[in-house]
This record gives structure tokens, C-alpha cells and sequence, in this order.
């Protein structure tokens, strides 16, 4: 699956993100399950808000954290993301 860089990414409705105390971890909840998530994978998704393509979260991730060189392993996850249907993509 390929990554448009004009793509813009949102979280999917039929799934939410959210802090489970229980784990002591960010998860994702849809109707089937949960998965667990590492911090990484839990501040990559919470860019996918509908307004970001893929520079724009590369360049706020990469602000964020003071470090360069994140794009390869944003596009990776994302890939995932899209492939297990945790966020959509939309062009503008």
C-alpha cells in the first residue's frame, strides 16, 4: 500500500483511542477488540485528526520531538494504520 504524499489522514470512526488504565497504556477499541499501543504508534495517530497529509506529520512529529529523519517509520506505521483500518486517508 502506497502513501500519497497529498493524502490527509483521519482516525477512523468505527474505532477510538483512548488511555486504559487497567494496562497502563494507550489502546485502540473497535467492535472485535483492543489493541495495545506504544507511545510511538499513540503520537503518529493523534496527527491523523483530518487536517495533516503525510509532510505535515512528519514536520510536527519531527518539531515536536526536536529530531529529524522520522518520515521512513511514520510511513511505515501508517501503512499498518491504514491496512487494519485505524485511520482512512482522504485527498484533498
Amino acid at each position: 500500500m502506497s502513501i500519497n504524499p497529498d493524502d490527509i489522514f483521519a482516525f477512523s470512526p468505527q474505532h477510538r483511542l483512548q488511555w486504559e488504565e487497567a494496562q497502563q497504556k494507550d489502546v485502540i477499541l473497535y467492535p472485535e477488540g483492543m489493541v495495545e499501543l506504544n507511545q510511538s504508534s499513540v503520537e503518529i495517530l493523534k496527527m491523523c485528526d483530518g487536517s495533516r497529509n503525510l509532510q505535515q506529520i512528519v514536520h510536527d512529529l519531527e518539531q515536536k520531538f526536536g529530531t529529524t529523519g522520522l518520515k521512513d517509520d511514520i510511513i511505515q506505521f501508517l501503512e499498518i494504520a491504514l491496512q487494519n483500518g485505524w485511520i482512512e486517508r482522504t485527498t484533498n
